[in-house]
């Protein structure tokens, strides 16, 4: 072959690549002068949204740090979180999202098991960082920037300088017309990791999902079909993007069309309520915990939400009264039950609105590009209306888990991922969750492990034994819930135990409820029965 050939060959592969990058190429293509996002009083056309994010995606490159490195987010929702998310897909890095919530010793772990070398952060959560790195954490983090130009650094070098000097704000960069907006031209592949979503399992270590670019755009195509997702809807987006669900079932998806996103900080109901009338929003997604409180709202009576024609919900389970409650009063309005995990980018299954009626409990079907069995106890495929574990094969499936192959060979099954949640399955395909094999607990659309709450409050002297459980709850569908065994002679109060957690980890892990026992039940092997904690509490 010669080296004209040779070239020839390599440009056709470039030309047909279909990355995060060549998406948005096309997108802006496509849509260029028509608006993209809204955040704030920014705003934002496709083509200035390419730019911008050309623009972070040279600044990135220049920090010298190689194809592959990790650059972690920790942020709440804005503009420049979404920008750089894309540049990071542009210039080859990986985006590790980082819940707003941790702190202290779980966000070194998620810094230090990504080995991320580059933090972007909004200046209200560098104090956690610093507070961090003052105990000799997260080292390998040689980079600190801040979203916005609002906030200092504490030392630790920004942009490859001196140990405290300030970066400038990655939104700074984004709008700076001066700065190269050119395409970068990297050999980027469709299997090449894009991103680690960071997802809790049944221990205190969290594990990160490695995603390709194959793997979520793939999904996206899924979500587009399943949620009749069009660019016309008018979206608007306010659960957290470093949450696959809002980045990768919505904002994505809908930025893939060529839709108008608005985009808020958070899910704040008066403010989602006022832009839903104030901007004719078309489609919405809320976790059940948000839709909740929003049919109990008052601004419900006084806001015209006549434009909105599709709602979603997902990440947890949504109450049936409540979604009873929401369809009476908006008869016109379609509700979508989205169901799935971040192993899987994350969207698995799909109630459509015209469903709902018949079988209110399932969690749908299998999206396009999503494969799903139910395997037994004993290894068998599951007959119709059997239990078994769901077990998923899909091009959205994630390449394993970052550090730990043990855990990824656990939890593939000649191919097929196990995805901890048992179900039953009817005759026509519809799942319907039965439990999670797994014990972690689902609270507001988060994941806890009951085991970090568990070591937390052990540290106390006066506990004896502890276990955790999650119980239904109607705000949180799920709330953490502590039973606790005291130590003879020993005294303790609720409020005790919970400010002791919330000293040491995020807040959406501190117990709702505390319960005092004198024994913990077990079974004739000693083994832990958190099945008849639950039941007995619920």
């Amino acid at each position: 072959m010669t080296t004209e050939t040779d070239e020839l060959g390599q440009a056709i592969t470039r030309a047909g690549a279909n990355t995060l990058a060549t998406l948005l190429a096309r997108t802006a293509s496509r849509n260029g002068k028509n608006t993209a996002l809204r955040f704030e009083d920014r705003e934002w056309t496709y083509g200035e949204l390419e730019q911008a994010v050309h623009r972070v995606a040279h600044r990135l490159r220049d920090t010298g740090l190689p194809e592959g490195s990790r650059v972690a987010a920790y942020g709440l929702n804005s503009d420049a979180y979404a920008i750089l998310f894309l540049a990071c897909a542009t210039a080859g890095y990986v985006h590790v999202p980082v819940n707003f919530a941790l702190k202290g010793e779980e966000l070194a772990y998620i810094l230090e098991d990504s080995g991320a070398a580059l933090l972007v952060a909004d200046p209200a959560l560098m104090p956690r960082i610093g507070e961090v790195r003052d105990q000799g954490r997260a080292a390998g983090v040689g980079q600190l920037w801040p979203f916005f130009a609002d906030g200092g650094l504490p030392d630790g070098g920004a942009d490859g300088s001196a140990a405290g000097a300030p970066a400038a704000a990655l939104l700074t960069t984004a709008l700076d017309e001066s700065a190269p907006d050119t395409p970068l031209d990297l050999p980027i592949g469709d299997a090449d990791l894009a991103q680690l979503l960071y997802t809790s399992g049944t221990t205190s270590a969290p594990k990160g999902a490695m995603m390709s670019h194959q793997a979520l755009i793939s999904e996206y195509v899924s979500t587009i079909v399943a949620l009749d997702l069009t660019e016309e809807d008018r979206p608007l987006v306010c659960m957290p993007l470093y949450h696959s669900a809002a980045m990768h079932v919505f904002l994505m998806p809908y930025l893939t069309l060529g839709a108008t996103v608005r985009l808020l900080p958070k899910p704040d109901v008066p403010e989602v309520l006022r832009f839903v009338e104030s901007e004719h929003i078309g489609s919405l997604f809320l976790a059940p915990t948000v839709w909740v409180p929003l049919s109990n709202h008052p601004d419900l009576d006084s806001r015209d939400l006549s434009s909105l024609t599709k709602a979603q919900y997902g990440a947890s389970i949504m109450p049936v009264t409540v979604l009873q409650r929401l369809r009476e009063r908006f008869p016109k309005l379609g509700f979508y039950n989205c169901f799935g995990q971040s192993e899987m980018a994350p969207l698995c299954t799909v109630l459509r609105p015209e469903e709902h009626h018949a079988r209110p409990a399932s969690c749908g079907r299998p999206v396009l590009f999503v494969e799903a069995r139910l395997v037994t106890a004993e290894g068998a495929l599951a007959e119709p209306g059997e239990p078994g574990e769901v077990q998923y094969r899909s091009p959205q499936l994630m390449i394993g888990y970052w550090n730990k192959p043990e855990a990824t060979a656990e939890a593939f099954d000649d191919g097929w991922f196990r995805s901890g949640d048992q179900a039953t399955q009817d005759e026509q395909g519809y799942l319907k969750i039965v439990d999670r094999i797994k014990d972690v607990i689902n609270t507001g659309g988060v994941l806890v492990a009951p085991r970090e709450v568990e070591d937390c409050i052990y540290e106390l002297e006066e506990v004896a034994e502890v276990a955790v459980v999650g119980l239904p709850d109607e705000r949180w569908i799920e709330a953490v819930t502590a039973v606790v065994v005291l130590k003879d002679g020993a005294e303790l109060t609720a409020e005790t135990v919970r400010a002791h957690v919330k000293s040491r980890i995020a807040d959406f892990k501190v117990p709702k409820r505390v319960d005092f026992v004198a024994e913990l039940p077990r079974n004739q092997s000693g083994k832990l029965l958190k099945r008849e904690l639950r039941a007995e509490r619920s």
